[in-house]
């Protein structure tokens, strides 16, 4: 496995809304084994070209590659299916459902099997298996039996990382994960990721600037949907066209 290897990509990435420019010939890359985050003010952009590189929204101009391909046409199922998976600001767990019914519902969506409909899912070895791993994988194991509507902000969180981990990725676009988190479950997520880093590509939309910095490899900064920068954190942090912009 080649930790280095470019696995989610964008080129000269346009989007308008009208006579308004969202995003302006963005370029980027996301490598496995790293934690490349996305930052910038409200309305910055960031959110339309996460929407670009999910594939909810074409560009309007541009490219966007996923594991080697151009996926630029490709529907936001079929890029999931390729190996693309994606958490939102806003909460999508099931909250009816246990914790690791929520999992196995997101792995049976990774392998629908239409045919089978007369088959209990309980019985799916497969959709069963791939639940437990990701909640041992996301530290949730002991709550796997509890509805997902009882868990705490920072345990659903996680939940839908987890959600996200049984459709199989190899790429993580996760945006404001750590929204409304208190410190210890901010700690608990930023493990979580630097665990998951050593095996997917991810791509952090985040607004806590002293998480960023602590588990960035590379940060990208947008204005008025443009990069103004893009390096290691330091460099980033350093920069004076960001610390005007941006950092204060």
């Amino acid at each position: 496995m080649n930790l280095s290897e470019v696995l989610l990509s964008c080129s000269e990435v346009t989007h308008h809304w009208g006579g308004l420019v969202a995003v302006d010939r963005v370029s980027l890359q996301v490598s496995r084994g790293t934690v490349h985050a996305l930052i910038g003010t409200n309305g910055a952009g960031k959110s339309t070209l996460i929407n670009i590189l999910s594939g909810e929204i074409a560009p309007s101009s541009g490219s966007v590659e996923l594991l080697g391909r151009d996926v630029t046409a490709w529907s936001q199922p079929r890029r999931a299916i390729a190996g693309l998976g994606r958490s939102y600001q806003r909460s999508t767990i099931y909250p009816n459902f246990t914790v690791f019914e929520n999992c196995r519902l997101a792995a049976q969506a990774r392998t629908q099997r239409p045919w089978a409909l007369w088959r209990d899912a309980q019985r799916c070895e497969a959709s069963t298996a791939a639940a437990a791993d990701v909640l041992h994988r996301t530290g949730l194991t002991a709550l796997g039996e509890r509805h997902a509507g009882l868990l705490s902000h920072g345990h659903r969180r996680q939940l839908e990382i987890a959600m996200c981990l049984a459709t199989r990725p190899q790429v993580l676009l996760l945006d404001e994960p750590l929204a409304g988190m208190g410190a210890q479950e901010v700690e608990r997520m930023l493990a979580l990721l630097g665990e998951l880093k050593s095996k997917h590509a991810i791509l952090l939309v985040e607004h806590d600037m002293d998480a960023v910095f602590r588990i960035a490899d590379q940060i990208t900064v947008l204005v008025n949907g443009a990069v103004i920068a893009s390096d290691v954190p330091q460099a980033v942090r350093a920069n004076p066209e960001v610390q005007t912009a941006y950092l204060g």
